[in-house]
């Protein structure tokens, strides 16, 4: 509990702090986003079928702030930083350095508790190397078509 508690904090932030380009509205249409894809992913692989889980395989409350707020400000901070105006490679390295983020993250919330929170079921570190960048870019063009 304690190391999702001091991420939800830097994270937000870091997010705030920097923040640069986007608007109040941009922010609540990234949370209100960030929150719904990401509730609807775990409704799945996270309660269904227990892939993945945060503190226990139930619903609990303590697992309200890494389902609410603690992925929005990671989205805000990828957004505000994103080279939208150089290269495509530029891109690229980019959305790979922060895929490799992510997993370094994911690493460190599996640790034991009170740093760790996050548990892997059958899911495992290849699944999310695979499905970061995939999120990253569905950010990327939900952020281009929608809220921009």
């Amino acid at each position: 509990m304690l190391g999702l508690m001091i991420a939800v904090i830097l994270f937000n932030f870091i997010a705030f702090k920097t923040n640069k380009i986007l608007t109040a509205k941009q922010i609540a249409h990234i949370f209100a986003f960030t929150i719904a894809f990401q509730l609807s992913f775990d409704l799945y692989v996270d309660l269904k079928y227990h892939g993945y889980w945060y503190f226990t395989k139930a619903v609990d409350w303590a697992a309200l702030p890494a389902h609410t707020i603690l992925l929005p400000p990671v989205n805000m901070m990828f957004l505000n930083w994103y080279p939208f105006d150089q290269s495509r490679w530029r891109r690229i390295l980019f959305i790979i350095c922060w895929s490799a983020a992510l997993l370094l993250y994911e690493v460190i919330a599996l640790l034991p508790s009170p740093w760790g929170y996050f548990h892997n079921g059958w899911w495992s570190l290849g699944y999310s190397a695979v499905l970061d960048p995939i999120l990253l870019i569905i950010l990327l063009v939900y952020y281009k078509y929608f809220v921009k």
